[in-house]
């Protein structure tokens, strides 16, 4: 008896569709985007050495403030607020749309693996590219402007760490979200842009449980590093400060990376895209 060909597993088909579109990520249009939204804190962080080192550390309220604690700041204002969501964005959302843009969607369907398979393999590859240009912004940031000042490598090193991990478990959970409205919706960046930038900070602002349909509240349960007190900044974090418990937040987020990937491959799986002329 002959025996049949196997259609290969949806991991196998996800980690072949994951090597060949790592590379097209990293050498995309959108890693100009990439360099130029990651080299901006760098930047921000050599001014800051250089007019700490000619103008002495930085005072708030006559109060000298230590490298650590503009680390995190940067930390809270930039990379959590702004950075990752914009990449969960404009990455997540293109997982498929930028197929369809390209009119190459129809090649990678009618290949024989699941189209589930397609949509996490790119998901991974978008993880891995996000990440691995991200955290090298962070530590940068970090050596430039916590020595300033009378900041601690040592003791803010245990923070760092905490960040990656922070910032990692952002990229994933805005990743699903958005690879999920980049799947069921027709313009899936502008829908992206609403959410990410109009209902999580509306949200986290109103009372009651609205902020705990965001990906933010629970995200910044994760944060190592305190509020800057005593500041205008300070009074704008603290309103964004209620947050759950740590366990909780990371069941939260690994509940709703699940959820989101689950409707993200069930649309993929059952939407039929037709090419635009």
């Amino acid at each position: 008896m002959m025996e049949g060909r196997t259609a290969p597993t949806v991991a196998a088909s996800a980690l072949r569709v994951f090597d060949l579109s790592l590379g097209q990520m990293l050498w995309s249009r959108r890693s100009v985007f990439l360099a130029i939204l990651l080299g901006a804190p760098v930047l921000m962080a050599v001014a800051i050495r250089v007019l700490g080192a000619r103008l002495g550390p930085i005072e708030v309220n006559g109060r000298a403030v230590n490298g650590a604690a503009v680390f995190g700041l940067m930390i809270w204002l930039l990379y959590i607020r702004f950075i990752v969501p914009v990449l969960g964005v404009f990455y997540g959302t293109s997982l498929i749309a930028d197929e369809i843009d390209d009119k190459t969607i129809t090649y990678l369907f009618t290949r024989p693996i699941r189209r589930s398979a397609v949509l996490l393999g790119k998901y991974l590859a978008y993880l891995a590219s996000t990440v691995l240009l991200v955290l090298p912004s962070v530590m940068l940031v970090f050596f430039l402007v916590v020595p300033t000042g009378e900041g601690s490598l040592g003791a803010a090193f245990p923070s760092l760490l905490a960040d990656f991990g922070m910032l990692t478990a952002g990229l994933i959970a805005y990743g699903a979200v958005f690879a999920f409205v980049g799947a069921r919706l027709k313009r899936p960046l502008v829908a992206g842009l609403v959410f990410a930038f109009g209902w999580e900070p509306a949200a986290l602002l109103l009372p009651g449980y609205l902020k705990r349909l965001t990906v933010a509240y629970y995200l910044q349960a994760l944060v190592a590093h305190e509020r800057p007190q005593d500041s205008p900044i300070g009074m704008l974090l603290q309103v964004f400060r209620e947050v759950p418990p740590v366990g909780t937040s990371l069941i939260s987020l690994a509940l709703i990376v699940g959820l989101a990937l689950w409707a993200a491959s069930r649309a993929v799986e059952g939407r039929e895209y037709v090419l635009e002329q």
